[in-house]
């Protein structure tokens, strides 16, 4: 019996790689795995599902990207899915002005790719390597791109200027907004559980994890998001600054001679609440923290302040909410967080019931509210299955 056809999806961090398999015809996911710590000490591979014969996690040596793919194919090839896999779909972060829509990879898409590394140069070059190595490794076996920003690329013009001169726009510098499999996830399961009338309403969409960001939808339509040019903008994050005066760069470069390479790492990797707090960037251990150390209580408050900042502005920006939903690591698990987040919010008709948000319910707004608060789990690795499938016609 031939066994059924696999679809690989990756999604590469900046220092880890996450991979899903599904079962082409139904989207049965069969296996979650990922390649934590890639180029640091303590590198692992880390996989389960109904594929394995048991749970794996061991210890591996990879330097980088394109190492870590050669150790990904190498675990495909000894589990025996190799002769089974059909094609494999990759998150691709930043799109540019260029991509819209999910695409098969082809080589003058790779060269598209590398003129765009400039827009995002955490992210892409390690992309680029991972669809290079396999298509190296399987030259026969379609590769689909899938673009993070392309969920906002019809956001309204407003939305998209960089008040910066207008000559810089032909560059493509304009505000992109990030997590976008997300936020398509998102809405799709809205429309599933809440019907048309609530997908086609005024949403917000809060993806809180050590990533996090706002987008506001309306009529199905992308109005604004939090994340602009970069994914380093918008809401402070774990080790990522946020929105910041631009002025500060001036000021750094002047008094410490920082270089553009030492100001960008500050504010990717050194800033947001690990740099707030002087301890973790991890948020349950800021809140274990918080009573005894006043630098976690006040990475915490920035936090929740300007979570709850946002969706005030994206109220206003939509007339008002219809429904507000939360997702990522944080938003999905923490109540505590959730509950300073929407306390104050009441005049906007976003309202908790404290039970069902301990209970980390789907829905923990009364019946009675205005507004429809929802907590979700988000899944980007079933949207880029779901995009290889239309893509490739199947």
């Amino acid at each position: 019996m031939k066994p059924d056809p696999y679809l690989l999806t990756i999604n590469a961090g900046s220092s880890s790689i996450k991979f899903a398999l599904f079962r082409a015809g139904s989207l049965a996911q069969v296996l979650d795995g990922s390649i934590e710590r890639i180029g640091l000490s303590g590198t692992t591979l880390c996989a389960a599902g109904s594929v394995l014969a048991g749970d794996l996690s061991q210890p591996i040596a990879a330097a980088t990207h394109a190492a870590a793919a050669v150790l990904l194919m190498d675990f495909i090839e000894e589990q025996g899915l190799h002769t089974s896999l059909v094609a494999v779909g990759h998150r691709i972060v930043h799109g540019g002005p260029v991509y819209n829509a999910p695409v098969q990879i082809t080589p003058d898409v790779l060269d598209e790719l590398r003129s765009l590394m400039a827009l995002d140069p955490e992210h892409a070059p390690g992309e680029i390597r991972l669809a290079e190595a396999f298509q190296r490794h399987f030259p026969h076996l379609p590769q689909v791109a899938c673009f993070d920003t392309a969920f906002h690329h019809d956001m309204p013009r407003t939305a998209q200027l960089l008040s910066i001169p207008r000559r810089y726009e032909a560059q493509g510098l304009r505000r992109y907004g990030f997590h976008g499999l997300s936020y398509t996830y998102l809405m799709e399961e809205l429309k599933r559980v809440g019907g048309e009338s609530a997908a086609h309403g005024r949403i917000i969409l809060a993806h809180l994890g050590s990533g996090a960001s706002l987008a506001a939808v309306s009529a199905g339509k992308p109005v604004d998001t939090s994340m602009g040019f970069t994914p380093a903008g918008g809401i402070v994050m774990s080790t990522r600054s946020g929105d910041i005066d631009p002025g500060l760069a001036r000021y750094f470069m002047q008094t410490e001679k920082m270089t553009v390479e030492a100001f960008d790492k500050m504010v990717t990797l050194e800033s947001g609440l690990l740099g707030i707090s002087e301890t973790t960037s991890d948020m349950y251990d800021l809140i274990t923290l918080e009573d005894e150390d006043v630098r976690a209580a006040e990475a915490v408050r920035l936090f929740c302040y300007q979570v709850k900042k946002e969706i005030g502005a994206y109220a206003a920006a939509l007339g008002g909410v219809d429904t507000l939903i939360f997702a990522g690591g944080i938003g999905e698990k923490s109540s505590l967080l959730r509950s300073r987040i929407c306390s104050g919010l009441e005049f906007l008709g976003i309202e908790l019931d404290e039970e069902q948000n301990a209970a980390h319910a789907a829905v923990i707004s009364p019946e009675s509210g205005r507004a429809t608060i929802r907590v979700m789990h988000t899944d980007e690795a079933r949207v880029i299955a779901q995009s290889v499938r239309e893509v490739l016609g199947w």
